[in-house]
């Protein structure tokens, strides 16, 4: 009975998920939509994100009128002031008073020009404290400024050039950054699906290699095989252990990566499944180029860094000489009551124009617009660069996805076939028509096969999320890929 009871206690400690983990098998596919969605990748492309979309706003703000409160509530001063007498002479005046004022206003942006249009109502309250005490009010009703620079750069003209183009920038960075988070996880998936293959390969090779030292001791009795035969199994049986070993290190290794990228727990085991629809899909790089063009960020990043570079030409030119123009129009209104303030109300008009034009500046200014201008022949030869570099990167990237589903079509059919030599070969030593050497290459290239299964595989995945990447086109579907920013964001 206590021999049952131990055995029992056994079995329960053996079977208790709580004491050996959770298992769960892995898609490739739930790998994918996982990663997206809790790895710290797709966390910060996710920032990335939102922090270009209030940048956005902002600037959609900034274009909108804003309406303004500012008031000083209250000013108290009791102190001496410098003041002037009639006869020229200056002395110290006490100043004890209290002081309110209020002004609400109403600011637009001027889109076509640069400038800015105002509407203004305030109202202000004083109150002397000494001497002879009384109450002063001051009104404007409304009043109309407008500030104007005239030969300035117009940025409200260049932002709404740039901006809109940014954010698009950032939208289909973020699409390339969720392929991208993508192809982390088919790398982190397909290390351990090898690693666990090896583990699997290892240990039959180790059961094959214990079974064959056994056949050859009793070979050796009978004289069938030399010593040095004999050695070599128990040497290929010491290799197996080891090699074994290795492997579920190297297992163990790989399956804590790809754990902690797609944020599951340390109890949980991950067995990956081995990928088996393998979508066949013909891309050229003409369609490649095309679809990369019209969505991939690249180009946006190029058409904005295009447009920044004549921004910094047309602000260098715009400060080589400036006109600024304030005007405002309104009506004013004092009392020593507040009723009276807008009462018998009289014109307030403020005209300014302030020039600055440099006569002697040793030709810095247009030595700026000079730079600005070198800037952006370099930034154009830059650009042309970047774009050599993507369309050949493209074009190599087409190739090789083209050729890796070829590649893992040939890699199948040899794991195949190299698996059933083995198998065939094991079963031909084991009678004595098949040497040592034979069985031992035979061996070699079967896991040799295997593994250049496994890597075709990955790279045929790889190369094909890394097209989704650049052309943001789904090719299993036919579609576009796109997403619904403003749900992702809020």
């Amino acid at each position: 009975m206590r021999r049952s009871f131990i055995a029992a206690i056994l079995a329960l400690i053996l079977v208790s998920p709580q004491m050996r983990g959770e298992q769960i098998e892995l898609t490739l596919a739930d790998a994918i939509v996982r990663a997206r969605v809790r790895s710290v990748n797709a966390a910060m492309a996710l920032d990335k994100l939102r922090r270009a979309y209030w940048q956005h706003r902002s600037y959609k703000a900034s274009l909108l009128p804003e309406v303004s409160f500012e008031a000083t509530v209250p000013a108290f001063r009791k102190q001496y002031s410098i003041y002037q007498f009639e006869s020229g002479e200056f002395g110290f005046v006490r100043n004890n008073y209290l002081d309110i004022a209020g002004t609400l206003s109403l600011t637009q942006n001027i889109w076509a020009t640069g400038g800015t249009l105002s509407l203004n109502t305030s109202l202000d309250y004083l109150r002397q404290l000494s001497g002879t005490t009384y109450n002063r009010f001051m009104s404007i009703p409304v009043a109309l400024t407008l500030n104007q620079p005239v030969f300035a750069v117009n940025t409200i003209k260049w932002d709404r050039r740039i901006e809109p183009v940014r954010y698009a920038e950032a939208k289909a960075e973020f699409l390339s950054e969720t392929e991208e988070v993508a192809m982390t996880a088919i790398n982190y998936f397909f290390n351990l699906l090898s690693a666990r293959e090896n583990v699997s390969i290892e240990r039959q090779n180790l059961e094959n290699a214990v079974r064959l030292h056994e056949v050859a001791k009793a070979k050796r009795e009978m004289g069938q095989i030399s010593g040095n035969d004999l050695l070599q199994m128990e040497l290929n049986e010491l290799n197996a252990r080891s090699a074994l070993t290795d492997a579920e290190s190297e297992m163990k290794t790989n399956m804590f990566r790809l754990r902690s990228f797609l944020d599951y727990g340390e109890e949980v085991e991950i067995v990956p499944a081995i990928p088996g629809d393998i979508p066949t899909v013909d891309i050229t790089y003409s369609d490649a180029l095309e679809k990369a063009l019209a969505n991939n960020e690249f180009s946006l990043s190029l058409r904005r860094c295009q447009l920044e570079a004549d921004y910094e030409v047309a602000k260098a030119k715009g400060n080589l000489r400036r006109i600024d123009i304030f005007a405002q129009i309104g009506y004013t209104g004092v009392g020593g009551e507040a009723g009276e303030a807008y009462r018998r109300l009289k014109d307030n008009q403020v005209i300014e124009v302030g020039v600055k034009i440099p006569l002697i500046d040793w030709g810095k200014r247009r030595g700026q617009v000079k730079v600005a201008e070198s800037n952006r022949e370099v930034t154009r030869s830059n650009l042309r660069l970047e774009a050599q570099n993507f369309n050949q990167d493209l074009f190599i990237l087409v190739e090789r996805f083209n050729n890796q589903q070829e590649q893992l079509r040939i890699a199948i059919r040899s794991d195949e076939i190299a698996r059933r030599r083995y198998e065939t070969n094991v079963e031909t030593y084991l009678i004595g028509k098949l040497s040592t050497l034979d069985l031992n290459d035979s061996q070699v290239k079967k896991d040799e096969s295997r593994q250049a299964y496994f890597q075709a595989l990955y790279q045929y995945w790889y190369y094909f999320y890394q097209l989704r990447s650049l052309t943001l086109w789904d090719y299993v579907n036919s579609t576009p890929l796109t997403s619904d920013f403003e749900k992702i964001i809020r």
